[in-house]
C-alpha cells in the first residue's frame, strides 16, 4: 500500500551541534534522553503562554524535523531563527519533501496514523481533509489551523499538556511562567472536549441555559468544543441538559479529566 501525504503540513529542519540547545531554550516539550526514531510534540509559545505554533518534532541522527501546520510554519521558522542569535543551528524549510503515512508513532494518540518524512516525487496520493478531520476528531485532537490559530489559546486550552506536550521541569521555555503559574495553582477551566450530536455547527454554541462553550470543529456528528469546564460542572450540578442549535448534545468526559472536574465540583460546594 503506498503511502499517502497528509494535508496541510510543512517541514522545518534543524542541524547543527545547538540544535537541542535551541529546543531546550525556547519551546515547551523536553529535549532529554530524546533517542534516534523518537517523536515528541510541543510548541512555541508566546511570553504570555499562548500557542504560535504547535508541533511533531522527529530526531533524527544529525536532524530534528518539526512537522507543523502549513498556515503556522512561517511564523514558527521566524521566531526559531530569532531566537537563535549566535547559536550555530541552521533553519531550513524543506520544499522537496512532504509529510505522509509512515513509522513514526504520533504521541498525541494511538488512533492517529504514524507519520514519515517522504521525497514528494515519490507521492501520488493525499489523504483527503475529510478523512484526516474525521480521524483526528474522533480521537479527541485538537489541530491549529480548524480548532485555533496562532496566539489564541493556552496550551491548557487545546490540551497540549494531557498530550505530553509540556515538560514543566524543564529549565526554561519562552512563556513557561505564565503555563507553569495556571498548573501549579490548577486554574485551568478551559479544554478542548469531543461532542456528540446532529446539531452540531463550527462556531455554534454549547448551551446548558446560557453558553458553556463553542465548537471548533465537526466531522458528521462528531466535533470539539472548547467547553469552560467549571460551567459545566455547575449545569452537571442544576441538572441542565447540554443543546446545540436546539439538538441535545453529549459532551465526553476523557479519564484524564475527571479529576480536574471532581476539583471543580469541590471547588463550587
Amino acid at each position: 500500500m503506498s503511502k499517502r501525504a497528509l494535508p496541510d503540513r510543512s517541514i522545518i529542519r534543524l542541524s547543527g551541534p545547538d540544535m537541542l540547545a535551541l529546543m531546550e531554550r525556547t519551546v515547551t516539550n523536553s529535549v532529554d534522553n530524546w533517542n534516534t526514531g523518537e517523536m515528541r510534540y510541543g510548541a512555541l509559545l508566546t511570553p504570555q503562554g499562548k500557542i504560535i505554533a504547535d508541533y511533531l518534532a522527529m530526531l533524527s541522527l544529525e536532524n530534528i524535523y518539526l512537522d507543523v501546520h502549513s498556515g503556522a510554519a512561517d511564523e514558527l521558522e521566524k521566531r526559531l531563527k530569532l531566537f537563535r542569535l549566535r547559536s550555530d543551528v541552521q533553519i531550513d524549510r524543506l520544499t522537496d519533501d512532504v509529510v505522509t503515512e509512515g513509522s513514526w508513532v504520533d504521541v498525541r494518540s494511538t488512533q492517529l496514523p504514524h507519520r514519515a518524512i517522504s521525497p514528494k516525487a515519490e507521492i501520488g496520493l493525499e489523504m483527503s481533509y475529510e478523512e484526516w478531520h474525521k480521524t483526528r476528531i474522533a480521537a479527541g485532537v485538537p489541530e491549529w489551523g480548524a480548532d485555533y490559530r496562532g496566539s489564541e489559546v493556552f496550551p491548557t486550552d487545546v490540551n497540549l499538556d494531557v498530550m505530553g506536550g509540556i515538560d514543566y521541569k524543564k529549565g526554561c521555555f519562552v512563556g513557561q511562567e505564565v503555563a507553569s503559574r495556571m498548573k501549579r495553582k490548577a486554574k485551568v477551566r478551559k479544554r478542548t472536549l469531543p461532542v456528540r450530536g446532529e446539531g452540531l455547527k463550527r462556531g455554534a454554541d454549547i448551551l446548558a441555559g446560557s453558553s458553556i462553550g463553542n465548537v471548533t470543529s465537526v466531522s458528521g456528528e462528531m466535533g470539539l468544543a472548547l467547553i469552560r469546564t467549571d460551567r459545566m460542572v455547575q449545569a452537571d450540578a442544576a441538572g441542565k441538559a447540554f443543546t446545540c442549535g436546539g439538538r441535545p448534545v453529549t459532551i465526553d468526559r476523557p479519564e484524564w479529566l475527571k479529576m480536574e472536574l471532581i476539583a471543580l465540583t469541590a471547588a463550587n460546594d
